[in-house]
């Protein structure tokens, strides 16, 4: 009996509501991209509970010291990179944190290297080099689900007993036998067949988004809505920082523009010297024991900090 042919990646098949396209009035071609792309919050919708479980065990893991990343090859790659390298300047935390890693290396965020997601090994290095631990977390980004480089770099992750979460667009593909939850946004076929930088990079980006802010939140780097650790290094984001400490607090722009000088131009230093009617060195004391939490901070200000006793 012959064997069947391999069943093709649903993104790789070909769009029945985009055929002859290319036929098509401009203002057509628009229209039907734009409602390919209206149902792709709701196949995001449909994974939250696998996001709430990886976000859930990152958090917990980064707690104790672990690190995120992301590896990917192509657009699942550059999504990646863009993601992590968002992270220090929305939250304030170290470029090490979350790291992106694309096959091909820094090139291939601007041109195409060809072949560089056919290697698995490759996968498995990159991580190696980055002493990847335990405690860490692998996300695995294949629209795919059967990239060479990504399956090797889970399972080298799965090896140094990391946690790992897979991103794919193809249900039952190779990356759910390895991920410990995998993320699956079924977008089906793209508007030109096999072009995954569309519906595909957009589901992506939409996951990456949730990961990224959700653990951030949960870790305590945002203090009700307001970005309290957003990097003031330039003149928009100087103000952005005062505005945000202003709503925050519910105190005025001098008040505010003093707690920061007086704080160091730390945000959330000042932020705590506000909420919580303490000086400079205390607020500094009471955000490191509660590891940078701001929300705990200020909860567990009632009284002095400890080593600094009102008189």
């Amino acid at each position: 009996m012959k064997k069947a042919p391999p069943r093709s990646a649903t993104t790789e098949r070909q769009n029945p509501r985009s055929r002859n396209i290319d036929q098509r009035s401009t203002r057509d071609i628009l229209q039907v991209i734009n409602r390919e792309d209206a149902g792709i919050a709701r196949t995001v919708a449909r994974e939250i509970p696998r996001i709430t479980r990886a976000v859930d065990r990152i958090a917990t893991r980064m707690r104790k010291g672990g690190r995120l990343f992301y590896i990917g090859a192509g657009t699942s790659g550059r999504l990646g990179v863009l993601d992590a390298s968002e992270c220090p300047p929305t939250f304030g935390v170290p470029r090490t944190l979350v790291q992106g890693i694309i096959a091909g290396g820094k090139r291939a965020l601007t041109e195409s290297v060809e072949g560089a997601e056919d290697h698995e090994k490759q996968g498995a290095h990159e991580l190696r080099a980055r002493g990847l631990m335990a405690l860490d977390t692998v996300v695995g980004l294949a629209a795919s689900g059967s990239t060479p480089y990504v399956l090797g770099a889970l399972k080298y992750a799965r090896k140094r007993g990391a946690y790992t979460v897979g991103l794919t667009m193809n249900p039952g593909s190779a990356i759910s036998r390895l991920a410990h939850v995998t993320i699956t946004p079924e977008t089906g076929p793209e508007v030109l067949a096999g072009s995954t930088r569309m519906k595909a990079g957009t589901a992506e980006k939409m996951v990456l988004n949730m990961l990224s802010t959700t653990v951030m939140i949960r870790l305590g780097h945002v203090y009700d809505n307001w970005m309290v650790k957003v990097a003031k290094t330039n003149e928009k984001l100087r103000e952005r920082a005062l505005r945000n400490l202003t709503n925050a607090t519910g105190t005025q722009v001098l008040t505010a523009r003093h707690a920061l000088r007086q704080a160091g131009d730390n945000l959330q230093v000042a932020l705590i010297m506000l909420k919580a009617g303490l000086n400079a060195r205390q607020a500094r004391l009471r955000l490191a024991a509660t590891h940078g939490n701001l929300r705990k901070a200020v909860a567990g200000a009632s009284g002095p900090a400890r080593g600094n006793k009102r008189k």
